[in-house]
This record gives C-alpha cells, sequence and structure tokens, in this order.
C-alpha cells in the first residue's frame, strides 16, 4: 500500500519520514485515505500527528488503533 504512494521510497528502512520531509502532507493524506479504504476502518483526527507517519512500524501502530487492538 505505502509503496503505491511513494515507490520510490524504503519503507521497511525509513524511521522519520515526516521529520525528515521524506513525505509531506499530501502524502499522509493519501496513505489515511488508503488505510481508511483498505482496512475499512476510519483514522481519528486526533491520531494525524507525525509522529504516526515517521516509520512503517508508526503507520501499522496506526492501523491498529484504528481497528480498536
Amino acid at each position: 500500500m505505502l509503496n503505491e504512494i511513494r515507490p520510490d521510497l524504503d519503507f521497511t528502512i525509513e524511521e522519520r519520514l515526516f521529520d525528515d520531509g521524506v513525505i509531506d502532507s499530501f502524502d499522509i493524506i493519501s496513505i489515511v485515505t488508503k488505510i481508511e479504504e483498505g482496512f475499512g476502518v476510519s483514522i481519528d483526527v486526533i491520531d494525524i500527528v507525525p509522529e504516526s507517519f515517521n516509520s512503517a512500524a508508526a503507520i501499522w501502530d496506526l492501523i491498529a488503533r484504528a481497528k480498536g487492538a
């Protein structure tokens, strides 16, 4: 899913995607949309913070919170 949005990035090694300016707010909107559509969840606006998008692990944690895990 992440590679569809940014095929130029290796999400397995990046740990400061937003903090280092690798992704921007437009990428975050795309990621949130993909998560909501792909996982059938709703991302709470309170969870749309830079820390939630700095790495694939952080994004996975965001998904888990949205799923209520």
